[in-house]
């Protein structure tokens, strides 16, 4: 459901071209004459082929009025580059037929290729690798302090252990106005996450941990139900949620945010120390600061501080270790010569990665590393590209 939920949005966008811009298109070196689509494929992955910036295909891809879902993208279909009054301009081949159409200097839509017939073909390509983040779609994840203190808990189950798993029976309290059959996901209350540097910390919300999918068999107080779709031992006290029916905003085709962001790096799923290519990270800025599905921001790190060892007279700095730390004193180096304690110096910030974010809330959102030259980690910076 969440799936086509996707290929339906990505099928009915239509993207108008900027011309300022796409001028600025930074094409690659090495980009291929054309490249036919293969299944497994985004639409992430064959833009990077042809583009420097991936992200930014919307703006030199424009739908053709004349061909039904022009922005579905289908394994066999032959994408290429082209140029239309100096302009690069992506164009598709289908059964023989060229996608594509330009736009004159009146801004009147002009049609270059003749008029087709959509037909019928395979399941659709999507944005972006969408089975990394489903879960992270089904599923609120951020909570307030006291949100969860109202939601249906697990107060025992069938065999009394402290501990459920798949298939075991649990038995829960505030489940009296549902009805049997109805699915619930049960969480945990997880570690608050936290905005700022080390004693200047706030507390933008928690992370609702999921645990496991639960059914419910019978209602009552307590109520019975089935634990299913485990992903961690299911605890007396873990809480309930009725799995949502609403369609969730699955708008993934990138983009600039339209204002400034400047935020942080403050955790990162399944917490591994190291993060790279299609790991899901948590930042500190949200709805609240402007952040949007789709939005695109690089991550950089701060560079070292280290000292300037070398004088301006070419005289060696040193840091004299009963000192500790550089004073501006004179000190006397490791031969015993005369000197001047060195300049501490912020090094240049490093480009390492660039994300898109999938899911907002309040003052958090969920985004997805695209594209990773460094290992992203922790409190590292994040703002636009």
């Amino acid at each position: 459901m969440i799936l086509n939920k996707i290929i339906l949005v990505t099928a009915t966008i239509m993207l108008t071209i900027s011309p300022m811009r796409a001028d600025e298109i930074t094409l690659n070196a090495d980009q291929p004459e054309s490249y036919v689509v293969q299944e497994g494929d985004t639409l992430w992955d064959i833009s990077s082929r042809f583009l420097a910036e991936p992200w930014r295909w919307p703006e030199i891809w424009e739908a053709n009025p004349q061909v039904a879902d022009p922005h579905l993208i289908y394994p066999g279909d032959v994408i290429s580059l082209s140029y239309v009054d100096g302009a690069p301009v992506l164009t598709v081949d289908r059964d023989g037929n060229t996608v594509r159409h330009k736009r004159s200097r009146s801004g009147r839509t002009v049609k270059l290729s003749p008029e087709i017939r959509s037909s019928e073909h395979a399941e659709a390509i999507p944005t972006i690798p969408i089975d990394v983040i489903e879960q992270f779609l089904v599923r609120p994840l951020v909570v307030t302090e006291n949100e969860m203190d109202d939601w249906p808990y697990i107060v025992s189950n069938y065999d009394n252990h402290l501990i459920a798993a798949n298939g075991n029976k649990v038995y829960v309290r505030g489940l009296s106005s549902y009805s049997s059959g109805q699915r619930f996901s049960v969480y945990r209350k997880g570690a608050a996450y936290q905005s700022g540097t080390k004693g200047n910390q706030r507390t933008l919300g928690y992370e609702a941990l999921h645990v496991a999918d639960a059914i419910v068999e019978r209602t009552g107080d307590p109520a019975t139900a089935v634990i299913i779709d485990s992903t961690r031992e299911v605890l007396e006290g873990d809480r309930l949620a009725a799995q949502s029916t609403n369609d969730i905003n699955t708008d993934f085709i990138p983009r600039a945010p339209s204002n400034s962001i400047s935020g942080s790096v403050i955790s990162v799923i399944d917490g591994v120390s190291e993060i790279g290519q299609y790991q899901v990270i948590v930042l500190d800025v949200g709805k609240s600061d402007g952040i949007e599905i789709g939005n695109v921001v690089g991550v950089f790190q701060s560079g070292e501080v280290i000292a300037d060892r070398v004088n301006v007279k070419g005289e060696w700095r040193h840091r004299d270790s009963s000192k500790g730390a550089f004073d501006g004193e004179a000190v006397k180096d490791y031969m015993g010569r005369k000197t001047v304690a060195g300049d501490q110096l912020q090094m240049p910030e490093e480009y390492a990665a660039v994300v898109m974010v999938f899911r907002t809330f309040g003052n958090i959102s969920y985004a997805l590393v695209m594209e990773a030259i460094a290992p992203v980690h922790l409190n590292d910076m994040v703002r636009n590209l």
